[in-house]
C-alpha cells in the first residue's frame, strides 16, 4: 500500500514530488494502523491526517495553479478540479469518533479508499496534462 511506482510519474518534478509526500503520508498513517503493541494510537493518527488534509490542500493548490499558470484550461482541467474537491468533500466527512473507538478498521478503510482514489487520480486524471507539459520547458 502507498508504493511509488515509475508510472505515475507525470514528468512534472515539483508535481511528482508532492505526489510522493502524499504516498509517504498515506504510508506512515499505514505503518502506524498495522502496528500490533495495543496502544491508543489516536492521536498520532490524527496528526498524521491533519498533516495529509492540509498537504492534499497545498498539492491541489499548487497543481490547479501550475495548469493555470501555462494555459492549460479544458474541460478536463474543469473536472479535474471537481475531483480534486470531491477528494477534500471524502477526508473531510471521516469521523472522528469512529477513528478514535475503531482506529484499525475505519482507518483501514480511510486508507484503502486514499490508496485507490490517488492512485487512480494521478493514472487517469494528472496523466491528462502530462503531454502538454512535455512540450513545455518545465520538468
Amino acid at each position: 500500500m502507498f508504493k511509488w511506482k515509475d508510472s505515475y510519474s507525470v514528468g512534472v518534478e515539483e508535481i511528482n514530488k508532492q505526489h510522493k509526500k502524499l504516498f509517504e503520508l498515506g504510508k506512515e498513517l499505514y505503518e502506524l494502523i498495522e502496528l500490533d503493541d495495543e496502544y491508543d494510537h489516536f492521536d498520532e493518527i490524527m496528526n498524521i491526517l491533519d498533516e495529509l488534509k492540509d498537504y492534499t490542500h497545498y498539492h491541489f493548490k499548487s497543481e490547479e495553479d501550475l495548469l493555470t499558470k501555462h494555459g492549460y484550461e479544458t474541460l478536463q482541467f474543469k473536472l479535474h478540479r471537481l475531483e480534486h474537491k470531491s477528494f477534500i468533500h471524502k477526508m473531510d466527512s471521516f469521523n472522528e469518533k469512529s477513528i478514535d473507538f475503531e482506529q484499525k478498521d475505519s482507518v483501514l478503510k480511510m486508507l484503502s479508499f486514499i490508496e485507490n482514489w490517488i492512485s487512480h487520480h494521478i493514472l487517469e486524471t494528472d496523466m491528462s496534462y502530462k503531454e502538454f507539459f512535455s512540450k513545455l520547458p518545465i520538468t
